[in-house]
């Protein structure tokens, strides 16, 4: 098995920036992955150097990555433990001799002993939502794994406080060992549009005085899409005065896709619904929304609700994980249990019927994110958590090694 890798610029040169290796499943889109390419174009370049570790590939997502001197690895991990990619990461390690090794959620948790006996000096974990099959956190399995694993981190950083209890109760991780860092949305880039919403879907598709409630996400079943398709299907049949304007867009991919299609096809709602799969311009979509629903079974930090807060959005969402954080409850959005499409049907109706309930909590989510849940504020946070470990743990620049090492075969 080969480690197959993109170089930065200046690979080889001896260069005295701690290093980060940054091990994650897969850089592909999705809201860690967004979060981490926020984080590594915005740490000080004069402080850290960074690597992506890859436990499977990654995709044309790394783009979004600005710097130039961040290098990428793709372990091609097969289905399963992958005893070998066990082995090919602390040979890995090995080489390149990072600072710190920052894992993040439970498919590289297992990889904190690896760097255990690699002698990487900081050994950092992140828990940025439940998996999908343990939204509630309840499964013994997994359970077992993250207190086994626990010796070998040396840190802990939740993006939800909701996250933060449960290593607490559940892991038995001690407070102290633990860094709420909530998630930053950069509202440069997400913002109103200046003229009210944009025009979104093929041509025809909304008019100026239609209603268009959507999301963003994989379409997934911890996200649960379908069921935003059932209580927009119900809201259309219950709702007559309403129905002839409402749409819905479910920006996303994956293996639910088609269920919503035919579900549509099936209540004849297919040409008043758009399911482009995954889009790259997320911010001008989410400006040709009037409201964002985010129905998930199970959440940490969600960016989408964070990009469409700085949108100026309304958010209807499930309550769950870190939801509550970020969504105030009749000020910037609306809450309705999971799994619940009636419940979910009543709040659309509700939103569509009153264009002066959409504005107000729009305008409110959009001050939130920009006095509550900046990028700047999430940046200084995880520079100063790396400091402070590097100084914990003794680190100095003459254990630094080479920007990239010569391991692996070529990409």
């Amino acid at each position: 098995m080969t480690v197959a890798r993109l170089l930065p610029d200046g690979a080889g040169v001896h260069d005295e920036r701690p290093l980060i290796a940054h091990i994650i499943f897969r850089l592909a889109v999705g809201g860690l992955e967004n979060g981490l390419v926020n984080l590594l174009n915005r740490l000080p370049e004069d402080r850290f150097r960074h690597a992506v570790v890859c436990l499977t590939d990654y995709t044309d997502y790394r783009h979004r990555i600005a710097r130039k001197d961040v290098a990428l690895y793709a372990m091609n991990k097969p289905p399963g433990h992958g005893f070998g990619t066990q082995a090919q990461m602390f040979r890995l390690l090995r080489t390149l001799k990072p600072a710190i090794v920052h894992t993040r959620n439970l498919s590289a948790l297992e990889y904190q002993p690896v760097a255990a006996l690699a002698r990487v000096p900081v050994r950092i974990h992140s828990e940025h939502g439940r998996d999908a099959n343990d939204p509630d956190g309840t499964n013994w399995k997994y359970l077992a794994i993250r207190r086994t694993v626990r010796p070998a981190v040396h840190h802990y950083v939740t993006v939800s406080a909701d996250l933060e209890r449960y290593l607490v109760e559940r892991v038995h991780v001690a407070s102290r060992s633990i860094t709420h860092i909530c998630n930053g949305v950069d509202t440069d880039r997400f913002h109103p549009g200046a003229r009210g919403r944009n025009p979104i879907g093929p041509p025809g598709f909304a008019g100026e005085q239609d209603i268009v409630v959507g999301t963003v996400g994989r379409m997934d079943a911890v996200k649960d899409p379908l069921n935003l398709v059932r209580a927009f299907i119900t809201a259309y049949e219950e709702a007559p005065d309403l129905a002839p304007r409402l749409r819905l867009a479910v920006i996303g991919d994956g293996r639910l896709r088609d269920d919503a299609l035919r579900l549509l096809t099936a209540h004849g709602l297919a040409d008043r619904a758009w399911l482009p799969g995954e889009l790259r311009e997320i911010p001008d979509a989410l400006r040709g929304l009037d409201v964002f629903v985010c129905p998930s079974l199970s959440e940490g930090i969600s960016n989408t609700i964070l990009e469409a807060m700085a949108s100026g959005l309304p958010v209807l969402a499930t309550r769950v994980g870190g939801n509550p954080e970020l969504v105030t409850d009749g000020v910037t959005g609306s809450f309705v249990p999971r799994s619940d499409s009636d419940a979910m049907a009543r709040a659309i109706v509700e939103y569509g019927r009153r264009p002066e309930l959409r504005l107000a909590h729009g305008s409110q989510a959009r001050k939130d994110a920009l006095t509550r849940f900046s990028l700047q504020v999430m940046v200084s946070t995880y520079t100063s958590l790396y400091q402070d470990q590097l100084a914990a743990r003794g680190w100095t620049p003459t254990t630094a090694s080479p920007v990239v090492s010569s391991a692996g075969g070529p990409h």
